[in-house]
């Protein structure tokens, strides 16, 4: 019997793999990845654009915050100063506020925002699109509350 439901969760998988891939299947490189890096541009860009996710319901149960992000026409890259605002594609970072604190930090990873630590109760995090000179571009915000049981852990 498990070994019925292990074959028939990844015959499910695949299917939905495989259609992922077939809508993608009809987009070009540029479509999929964006302008290349190494020419420049022959249009100007389109405003950049933050996509933030709520933080991943399996880890907060635990106590560990983690929020998926991605950026639209900007690439998140470890480059900073105003000679910077002249690569295209555009280039910048983001700077993560965590409960309406007078403090931030910048991040350069692309990678997801992982807290830990935080008291139990509601909490809200800030992610904010910069350019090179930490001018905001967009930025989006999330609240999440972290159970009081995993504060403890």
């Amino acid at each position: 019997m498990l070994t019925r439901l292990l074959i028939s969760s990844l015959l499910m998988g695949a299917s939905a793999t495989c259609a992922w891939a077939d809508r993608l299947g009809d987009l070009s490189a540029g479509a999929v990845l964006g302008p290349a890096a190494v020419a420049p541009l022959e249009t100007p860009q389109p405003p950049a654009k933050l996509i933030v996710d709520a933080p991943l319901a399996g880890p907060l149960r635990k106590g560990a915050v983690f929020i998926q992000y991605r950026a639209e026409n900007l690439r998140i890259e470890p480059i900073f100063g105003p000679k910077a605002l002249n690569i295209t594609p555009r280039v910048g970072h983001i700077h993560v506020i965590v409960d309406d604190n007078p403090w931030h930090w910048a991040d350069t990873s692309g990678e997801p925002v992982i807290l830990v630590g935080l008291p139990a109760g509601r909490h809200k995090v800030t992610l904010i699109l910069a350019d090179p000179t930490h001018k905001p571009l967009d930025s989006k915000t999330v609240t999440f509350t972290v159970p009081e049981h995993a504060a403890h852990h």
